[in-house]
């Protein structure tokens, strides 16, 4: 079996985001990027499934300028086997991803595509559900477990009244969740491996796709700040702030 992961370059999830002068996108000059931390659980579970045998190589991807590259060789530290680049300078919108993984899964004869829910820059959550359309290949979302045996994978889900099983074949898509997450830790002969493997660059105009973005951004804006609490002096004032100001009872 053959599985395809993605990973998206994103600012690090610990740095504070700042919306740049113009309002018009996120500062990312200067500020410290990493992978995208749904897609490092993706990757963590592609390398579990070849430890157990199931998977014999699996194909890292990312979409981006020359720094995706750094993001690429952190999936392989993890257990990554290659990676392709689609060289770009442009936002990919998923719509436009999608198209772009669907032709490398086509090329590449891929059996699972093992990709992040979403990513933790824009919460589309649509790359996924876009590539199993466009595939016209079965799909498991927010995905907490997977059981694969022969053709058939079964996915334990989570959804909003606990956990739902599914049972598809395969080829199919699989997007993880939170669930899932089981860290590792690269190790520093993995990390020198890393810089020794293969990467693919492929520039996005020779994919003869469209790459034309439906979506424009009219504004960024940081969230209102929080205003600090007010003490009361006892319950009944709290009673009647609850009930003629904040109106909730």
């Amino acid at each position: 079996m053959k599985i395809l992961v993605p990973v998206k370059r994103v600012i690090d999830y610990n740095v504070k985001i700042r919306v740049n002068a113009e309002g018009s996108a996120v500062e990312t000059n200067n500020v410290k990027m990493s992978m995208n931390p749904f897609d490092e659980i993706a990757v963590e579970e592609a390398v579990r499934l070849k430890e157990a045998g199931i998977a014999e190589e699996i194909i890292i991807v990312s979409i981006g300028d020359k720094g995706a590259q750094e993001t690429i060789r952190t999936a392989f530290a993890m257990g990554g086997d290659r990676g392709v680049h689609i060289l770009t300078d442009k936002n990919t919108e998923p719509l436009v991803v999608a198209k772009i993984l669907k032709d490398i899964v086509v090329k590449e004869n891929v059996d699972l595509v093992i990709l992040g829910k979403q990513a933790i820059d824009d919460d589309s959550n649509q790359t996924g559900q876009m590539l199993a359309a466009i595939l016209d290949w079965p799909q498991g979302t927010f995905a907490s477990k997977l059981d694969i045996d022969g053709k058939k994978i079964k996915v334990v889900r989570e959804i909003d009244g606990g956990l739902e099983t599914l049972e598809m074949t395969i080829p199919a898509i699989i997007t993880t969740d939170l669930r899932l997450n089981e860290p590792r830790y690269a190790s520093l002969p993995n990390i020198m491996k890393a810089k020794r493997k293969e990467i693919s660059e492929v520039n996005i105009d020779d994919l003869k796709i469209d790459t034309k973005n439906r979506l424009e951004v009219l504004k960024v804006s940081e969230p209102a700040i929080r205003e600090g609490g007010r003490k009361v002096e006892d319950v009944d004032e709290l009673i009647k702030m609850l009930k003629n100001e904040a109106g909730v009872i």
